[in-house]
């Protein structure tokens, strides 16, 4: 997989990441413990897109 496309996808799961957050947010009855899983998903693809821009 070329770099290129690699970062694609992952760019395509912290979108995911954002749209699930949203709905999670929203949701009367979510969990806590949750939400920060998905924060946490959401700050590791972030990090590992930068780092793999450099």
């Amino acid at each position: 997989m070329s770099l290129n496309s690699h970062l694609t996808e992952l760019k395509k799961k912290h979108q995911h990441l954002s749209i699930e957050l949203e709905q999670a947010q929203r949701a009367p009855s979510i969990d806590g413990l949750q939400l920060v899983e998905l924060k946490k998903q959401k700050l590791k693809l972030k990090e590992e897109i930068q780092r793999l821009s450099l």
